[in-house]
């Protein structure tokens, strides 16, 4: 399966229409979250996405709630959080929102460890598992070269060993591609990025 995958679009219209553009190649597209800034603008920039025909997975980042996306997003979209799907047989699993918790402020959506590993915990088993943050160690650092990532999402990695984890939130590590065992890693960015996924 062709998949076109991305993180972070916060709001930008050239970046969407790229991703609107590249999605006619894709078999399905998936998006790891923060698609508008502080709780501001999802509806807009999922009207940016509008144009995308392919079957589209989103999971919330720390800039939107899973309410918010799950009210915003267009009819056909299928929005996890602590839940899966499969589509043609591919089986994912989408966890958003910040963990651990960020020192954004009040408006950003995050998890605790604890939190994290309870959600994460429902999943049995994954060919692509979509987080917003990165596992601890791994496409994680910041401009200070602070590791950032999340211990639990790292264990889920280790226990799942899906073919691939994507993810995004620490937008200095954008583009990083590694692996974690079998696992395929990426911090995606808004630029489209692309994989071959076997179910």
């Amino acid at each position: 399966m062709k998949v076109l995958a991305f993180s972070d679009l916060h709001m930008a219209r050239n970046r969407a229409a790229d991703l609107v553009a590249a999605s006619t190649e894709a078999d399905l597209v998936i998006g790891a979250g923060d698609y508008c800034n502080s709780r501001q603008g999802l509806d807009e920039a999922m009207q940016m996405l509008s144009g995308i025909s392919a079957p589209l997975v989103l999971i919330p980042g720390n800039a939107e709630s899973a309410e918010e996306l799950g009210n915003a997003a267009p009819d056909g979209v299928h929005v996890l959080h602590g839940s899966g799907m499969t589509i043609d047989g591919l089986r994912l699993f989408g966890l958003g929102y910040g963990v651990q918790p960020t020192p954004f402020g009040d408006w950003s959506c995050d998890l605790t460890e604890g939190e994290a590993t309870e959600m994460l915990d429902r999943c049995e088993t994954a060919d692509v598992l979509i987080v917003h943050s990165p596992p601890k160690g791994y496409g994680d650092q910041t401009s200070q070269g602070l590791s950032v990532g999340s211990t639990a999402i790292r264990d889920a990695v280790e226990r799942l060993q899906p073919g691939f984890a994507f993810f995004g939130h620490v937008h200095e590590s954008w583009g990083y591609r590694g692996s974690l065992g079998r696992t395929h890693l990426a911090n995606l960015g808004p630029m489209p990025s692309w994989f071959e996924v076997d179910a």
